[in-house]
């Protein structure tokens, strides 16, 4: 991928790449690799978070669709993915965890300690971040994230 610069920046996505760099790697060497669909349900990214013309996200909010698993591909940054994550209620990690080390974390107070019980929540940390933007409860009063974006709701 390190080579295919052009191609990441044609397609607007690194992964589309890797597919096919994955595909031709089969063709040449043989190399036999699985690739989902994006149109897997059980399996769903930011293909599905992103794209409104599919009713996924609503039918996962309404739980009739129930991942083993949401990838947050198709989204620009890592901050980004965290405030969808969130909104989405598929965040766990306590903001005092965030970007540091398991050392830094179980020291004083917490020395002793396991992370899991120092950064895990039970239930889900939800924020409201964007109000045109898939979430799990209503974010009307957010603002929107793209200049003339809908209300999910």
């Amino acid at each position: 991928m390190m080579y295919s610069g052009d191609l990441i920046f044609a397609c607007r996505s690194h992964q589309q790449v890797l597919i096919t760099l994955l595909a031709e790697a089969n063709s040449v060497a043989g190399l036999r690799v699985k690739v989902f669909s994006k149109d897997e349900d059980d399996f769903p990214g930011g293909y599905h978070y992103h794209t409104r013309r599919n009713d996924y996200m609503k039918q996962l909010v309404r739980g009739e669709k129930d991942p083993y698993i949401f990838h947050m591909s198709w989204t620009l940054n890592k901050n980004d993915k965290l405030k969808f994550l969130r909104q989405m209620g598929m965040w766990y990690v306590s903001d005092d965890c965030i970007g540091k080390r398991a050392t830094d974390i179980l020291s004083g107070e917490r020395a002793g300690g396991d992370i899991v019980s120092a950064c895990c929540s039970a239930e889900p940390l939800i924020t409201c971040h964007y109000r045109d933007k898939p979430s799990i409860k209503s974010c009307a009063d957010s603002p929107p994230k793209d200049k003339y974006g809908q209300s999910f709701w």
